[in-house]
């Protein structure tokens, strides 16, 4: 049996990296705690799911730390909160994932972008992440 291609839309991994994307956006757009939204799920999260949520709402200020650094003249405050989202978690998973390559973290992040988002808001967030990734993963280099 093949493991499905992690960047075909259908697949497990983009599945649970949609779910993750809208539980940081509905937390963001309810000012809700990302724990008290993740108890409040009917059904229980995928475990990378669960990682993706909470350890991109735990690393948060880094994150937009890093995210400001490299956006020079566009705050974060002033991104769309979809954006942010999908920047957010994309940044965790550059940082924090490292068994999954770059190209398909940014890649995904695009995807999402263009399906829930804009195609500017696409290449915004492809320049960024490919920043973010030379920071996160300077021996990778793109």
């Amino acid at each position: 049996m093949s493991t499905p291609d992690p960047l075909v839309a259908g697949s497990p991994r983009r599945q649970v990296r949609e779910r993750a994307l809208g539980l940081l956006y509905e937390a963001e757009v309810k000012g809700m705690e990302m724990a008290e939204l993740v108890a409040a799920q009917e059904l229980p999260l995928d475990p990378y799911a669960h990682t993706l949520v909470t350890g991109t709402a735990h690393h948060q200020a880094e994150i937009d730390a890093r995210l400001e650094e490299f956006s020079a003249r566009w705050p974060v405050a002033r991104m769309p909160a979809l954006d942010r989202a999908i920047l957010r978690m994309a940044s965790f998973e550059l940082s924090h994932s490292t068994d999954i390559s770059v190209a398909v973290i940014i890649n995904e992040a695009v995807e999402l972008a263009h399906e829930y988002s804009t195609p500017a808001s696409a290449g915004f967030i492809n320049g960024l992440l490919s920043q973010v990734a030379l920071a996160a993963r300077p021996s990778e280099g793109q």
